[in-house]
């Protein structure tokens, strides 16, 4: 099984940005850890602070992986072309906040990308990446 983890702008600084609600973790230590959880899994990481490259990095994977995680940040709340990239291609993508997104601003109670995807975990910290995972298993 391949599973490709895509974190949108802003995810690069975790562990230093907001750390009342992103936690103190940095994702690239965190990813050592989902590794060492599902050895039998070959999982992928990517990042990018840049709208277009995400969509790229769907379209790139998005008929040969198995599974999709994608933290779009703040492209959740705007982007109808990542939204559009998700419903063009044939890996399922399961959309993950680490922050409980209803409970903020009310401008981020509202995903576009919803509606392409699987389902969502919101709220659940990094943990929520870990129950994605075992969703697709």
């Amino acid at each position: 099984m391949k599973i490709l983890i895509i974190n949108g702008p802003n995810l690069n600084l975790l562990g230093k940005r907001e750390p009342d609600v992103y936690g103190d973790t940095s994702f690239e230590a965190y990813f050592e850890t989902l590794k060492s959880l599902f050895p039998q899994i070959e999982i992928e990481y990517y990042q990018s602070n840049v709208e277009g490259e995400l969509i790229n990095k769907i379209h790139e994977v998005g008929f040969s992986f198995d599974a999709i995680l994608l933290n779009a940040g703040g492209y959740t709340h705007t982007s109808v072309a990542i939204s559009d990239a998700i419903a063009g291609v044939t890996t399922p993508v399961l959309e993950v906040h680490i922050s409980n997104i209803y409970k903020r601003e009310e401008f981020r109670h509202k995903s576009i990308i919803s509606k392409s995807c699987v389902g969502m975990i919101s709220g659940l910290g990094l943990k929520g990446y870990e129950l994605g995972i075992r969703y697709f298993l």
